[in-house]
């Protein structure tokens, strides 16, 4: 009796703070359930692996419970995103919440509104104005907004990730209205824990955040930078099911070297020189102790499109006392080791048999080529020395080659190998012989006719991965890639390309996107409260995915599975490194349940209206 009491206190106190808007459950005690949005298990008493303290899931539990006779006034309720559905508020609902004359008569479903939302977006010709429209959309009726990305990934992921999240961050000042998250500049050095108590959600499991140092291949976008963390938590809901309340997008503003947006009267940010050295890092390192005293052990923290140096200075740092994971080093790495593991059912052989050429030498370049050896040095059990041999990088200089050793920074020197030195990727490829070719240098159409036909004349199935984005950046198209090998290239991107048919055969080309791994990777880690990451955690995503590609996949060459199934295959990473979490010893969310997968999905946030009494 008094664990209940003391459940009702709680709940009665946060709809108190949140407007005391009392939801209930079917009849059942579940979700209203949807035609298409992945559905909540009834008994899961986790929301995106969160308690769900607002009952935004479970609030009458076949209970009649006091907190239900206070209600928000008719036009604050509509005037919340967070509980707003617009004219799917039904007769009775209006009655009780002092929404009739607030509306029109009509009563529509949410399939309805979906159907209609989409009819609008479909009518403007640029993706900046139907991204616009989403985010509109997202600040007066935030479940709609997840449904109608949930239900339609293929056509809206472009629009609210890459590529059009470039041009977002490039016009960021002129969009921006309202906050959509924590901008933490140098000017609130040593308070940076007070600023971190101003956003309104105080149970947080997943931070985004930027400096805004390396937007994409953009470059330095400084404060602009804001619209990356806003695009992936939206896609973490989503894709990956964690629940938007516990999501937390974060700039920190460190000032820009960009001297066009310094020179911009209408720049939103701090307008002085970036910050390095000493300056940078005890600004860094006083945001992520704030971090784990206002949010605790489990809080996720995601970099994201810090410069290379930082990133992985940052990383390296911090994942031994934070649960960190940067998405341009382990999540690109992880999805493109993922892509090479599936390529392989395609051109046989084991990964250790494979030789790699990797253009461009960042953090991306050289995340990927890590986590490949480590791949290769864990199933084939050769030293990591031996993996390394097997992979070759080339940055703005030519092949990295022991003789270069003295300039190299830190991270890339174990990748110099014997060899004399090369500088154009043609001559590279003659001599280095690579099966698989991947770019990550934001150098557009590096990949010319020749190095792909040298390619071709190499392998059976070349394996070209055009990693650079956004489109512009390429390194080639899905054209130019099947039709300078005649068809034989085994292809994928890091924007997406339309399909192409070469000498009547069709090929799809995929996407070799970050937001196959981290939707999933950071559900899994929430789901079993893990408090670091490990390694062996990234390659279980890789695997997973890897995992999902189905032969219908493999004969139209691709080596990702479709992204209809998107978040099939988020529940299946999650449970997947959820599993390793567990088996490492880093998971405190005990005892460990009997179905990890069954687990997973349960705990993804299902988008469809709740019913208001």
């Amino acid at each position: 009796m008094f664990s209940l009491t003391r459940s009702i206190v709680r709940q009665r106190r946060a709809l108190a703070r949140l407007g005391r808007v009392a939801l209930n459950s079917d009849s059942s005690g579940g979700v209203v359930s949807g035609d298409s949005a992945l559905e909540m298990d009834p008994n899961s008493t986790v929301g995106g692996g969160v308690e769900d303290v607002y009952g935004e899931d479970h609030a009458s539990m076949g209970l009649v419970t006091p907190w239900t006779v206070s209600v928000a006034s008719g036009y604050n309720l509509l005037r919340n995103p967070h509980y707003n559905k617009g004219l799917a508020f039904t007769e009775e609902e209006r009655d009780a919440h002092y929404l009739r004359g607030l509306l029109p008569p009509a009563v529509l479903t949410q399939e309805l509104q979906e159907k209609k939302i989409l009819k609008n977006i479909r009518q403007y010709e640029q993706p900046l104005q139907k991204y616009m429209a989403l985010v509109d959309l997202q600040e007066r009726n935030e479940r709609l907004f997840f449904k109608v990305l949930i239900d339609n990934p293929d056509e809206l992921l472009p629009i609210v990730y890459t590529p059009t999240e470039g041009e977002v961050c490039q016009h960021y000042g002129s969009l921006f209205r309202r906050p959509q998250g924590l901008f933490i500049s140098l000017k609130d050095k040593g308070r940076v824990l007070e600023v971190l108590k101003n956003w309104p959600e105080k149970k947080i499991e997943v931070i985004v955040v930027t400096d805004g140092g390396r937007i994409l291949g953009l470059g330095d976008l400084g404060c602009q930078g804001m619209g990356i963390p806003v695009g992936k938590l939206a896609l973490y809901t989503a894709l990956g099911g964690v629940r938007p309340s516990v999501c937390l997008p974060i700039m920190l503003d460190v000032g820009t070297n960009n001297e066009e947006l310094l020179k911009d009267e209408f720049y939103i940010g701090l307008r002085q020189k970036r910050a390095t050295g000493k300056e940078y890092f005890d600004f860094l390192d006083e945001f992520m102790r704030a971090v784990k005293q206002n949010y605790g052990e489990k809080v996720l923290v995601q970099f994201e499109d810090f410069g290379n140096e930082n990133a992985f200075e940052l990383l390296s740092k911090y994942r031994t006392t934070h649960l960190v994971f940067d998405d341009d080093i382990q999540g690109t790495a992880a999805v493109v080791l993922a892509g090479v593991i599936a390529a392989t059912k395609l051109t046989g052989g084991d990964l250790v048999d494979h030789k790699f050429v990797f253009f461009g030498a960042g953090e991306a370049g050289t995340g990927i080529a890590e986590l490949i050896a480590l791949e290769m040095s864990t199933k084939s059990k050769v030293p990591m020395e031996e993996a390394r041999k097997n992979i070759w990088l080339v940055d703005k200089e030519g092949l990295i080659v022991s003789s270069r050793k003295d300039s190299l920074h830190g991270f890339i020197k174990h990748w110099a190998h014997e060899h004399e030195h090369l500088k154009d990727l043609l001559d590279i490829v003659k001599s280095i012989r690579p099966t698989m070719l991947i770019g990550s240098a934001g150098v557009g159409r590096a990949f010319t006719k020749e190095v792909t036909e040298t390619m071709a004349s190499i392998n059976e199935k070349p394996v070209i991965v055009a990693l650079s984005n956004p489109t512009s950046k390429s390194e080639c198209t899905a054209e130019e890639a099947y039709t300078w090998s005649k068809g034989r290239a085994v292809f994928a991107s890091g924007s997406p390309f339309d399909a192409f048919e070469y000498e009547g055969k069709q090929f799809v080309p995929a996407q070799a996107n970050n937001c196959y791994i981290f939707p999933g990777f950071g559900l899994g880690l929430v789901i079993s409260g893990a408090i670091r990451v490990h390694d062996e955690m990234v390659l279980a995503a890789s695997n997973a995915l890897a995992g999902q590609v189905t032969d219908e996949n493999y004969e139209k060459g691709r080596i990702y599975p479709q992204f209809d199934h998107i978040r099939k295959i988020s529940a299946h990473i999650a449970a997947d490194v959820a599993a390793k979490a567990y088996d490492l010893g880093v998971a405190t969310r005990l005892p460990r349940p009997e179905n990890l997968l069954k687990y997973a999905e349960s705990c993804m946030y299902c988008p469809t209206y709740r019913n208001y009494r």
